[in-house]
C-alpha cells in the first residue's frame, strides 16, 4: 500500500484527480460467477450436493433410529432436505428464514438497490484500474466507484436506493407486501427521518443520469454524459440489516435458539462487506461458529 500525494495521483491513474490517494498494487478483478462455480465444483467433489430453485418454507424435526434430524421442506412440499445441523445464509430473506425457527425479531432486512452505468467501449481508456472514493463513515456503502471488468467493460456507480421489492433488481419491480413490511418497521422510519435528504438525492441520481455523471466527475473530470453507454443499466440488491433504532448494521449477526429446532439451526443474519473478497475467511469464521454452537 502506498500513500500517494495529490501531484502524483495521475502517475497511477492518468485521468483521476483527488487530494490524496492510496495505491493498492495487488488489488484485482475476477469473474465472480466463475469463482463461485469453482467453489461449487470443489464442494461437489467432496460429496456435497447443491439444490437450486429450492425455496425453504418449513423447518421441523424428525427422528431416525440414531439421530434427531432437521427436515427442511420447500414451498411446493415435494422436496425435502434432512441434516443433523443447518447453517443458513439467506441474504435478502435472512430475517424471514430465521422466523421459521423462532429466531430473533431483529435485525430486519431492508433491500437497497445499487445501480450502475456502463462506460462505452471506445472510452474504456478513461479508467485503468479501480477508483474508489473515501467512504462516508455514516453508511456501510462505498459510494460511487469505477470498476473495470474481466470482459473489458467498466462499471460506474452505484447509487443506493430503497428497492420496492426484496428482489427488486428493476426500477419497476414492486411488491405491496414487501413495501408495507419495510415502512411499518420502526427502525426504517427512524432511518428515513434521519437521512431523508440523502435518500432523495440517491433517488434523484437514479432517474437523472446527468446527476450521477456529475458525481462521478469529481474523480474523473474528463468523463461526460456522452461517454456512457445509452440505456446501460446493471443492478444488485444489498440485503441491509437494520436494527430497531434505525442503525445500519455493519457487523456479523448470528442467531441460534436455545431449545427445540432452534438450537440445531444457525442463521447468519448479516455479514459485512466485502463478502466476495473475504468469502473464504468468512466461511472459516462461520464454520468455527457452527462448531462452537453445535458442539461438534
Amino acid at each position: 500500500m502506498i500513500l500517494v500525494e495529490q501531484n502524483d495521483i495521475q502517475k497511477y491513474e492518468p485521468k483521476c484527480v483527488g487530494l490524496k490517494a492510496i495505491w493498492s498494487p495487488h488489488t484485482g478483478i475476477v469473474d465472480w460467477a466463475q469463482v463461485n462455480e469453482s467453489f461449487g465444483k470443489d464442494f461437489e467433489s467432496m460429496g456435497g450436493k447443491i439444490y437450486t430453485n429450492f425455496k425453504a418454507n418449513k423447518f421441523d424435526l424428525e427422528d431416525d433410529s440414531n439421530n434427531q434430524l432437521v427436515r427442511v421442506t420447500d414451498s411446493t412440499g415435494d422436496k425435502v432436505i434432512t441434516a443433523r445441523y443447518v447453517v443458513t445464509a439467506a441474504g435478502l430473506q435472512s430475517d424471514r428464514i430465521a422466523k421459521l425457527t423462532a429466531g430473533q425479531q431483529n435485525p430486519k432486512i431492508v433491500p437497497f438497490r445499487g445501480e450502475y452505468l456502463i462506460l462505452k467501449k471506445e472510452k474504456s481508456d478513461l479508467v485503468r484500474t479501480n477508483i474508489y472514493p473515501v467512504p462516508d463513515p455514516r453508511f456501510p456503502f462505498l459510494g460511487v466507484h469505477f470498476t473495470p471488468r474481466m470482459d473489458g467493460s467498466v462499471l460506474l456507480g452505484p447509487n443506493a436506493v430503497l428497492a420496492f421489492k426484496r428482489e427488486g433488481y428493476k426500477k419497476s419491480d414492486f411488491s405491496i407486501a414487501d413495501v408495507w413490511e419495510t415502512i411499518k418497521y420502526s427502525g426504517f422510519r427512524k432511518l428515513a427521518f434521519k437521512y431523508l435528504g440523502q435518500g432523495f438525492n440517491e433517488l434523484y441520481r437514479s432517474y437523472r443520469t446527468t446527476a450521477q455523471v456529475e458525481l462521478l466527475r469529481k474523480y474523473v473530470p474528463s468523463l461526460t454524459i456522452d461517454d456512457i453507454e445509452p440505456n446501460s443499466y446493471r443492478a444488485g440488491i444489498r440485503a441491509q440489516a437494520l436494527d430497531e433504532n434505525g442503525n445500519l448494521v455493519d457487523d456479523f449477526v448470528f442467531d441460534i435458539g436455545s431449545e427445540g429446532i432452534g438450537k440445531r439451526v444457525l442463521h447468519v443474519r448479516n455479514a459485512p462487506s466485502p463478502g466476495a473478497t473475504s468469502s473464504l475467511a468468512i466461511a472459516k469464521m462461520i464454520a468455527d461458529k457452527a462448531q462452537q454452537c453445535f458442539a461438534i
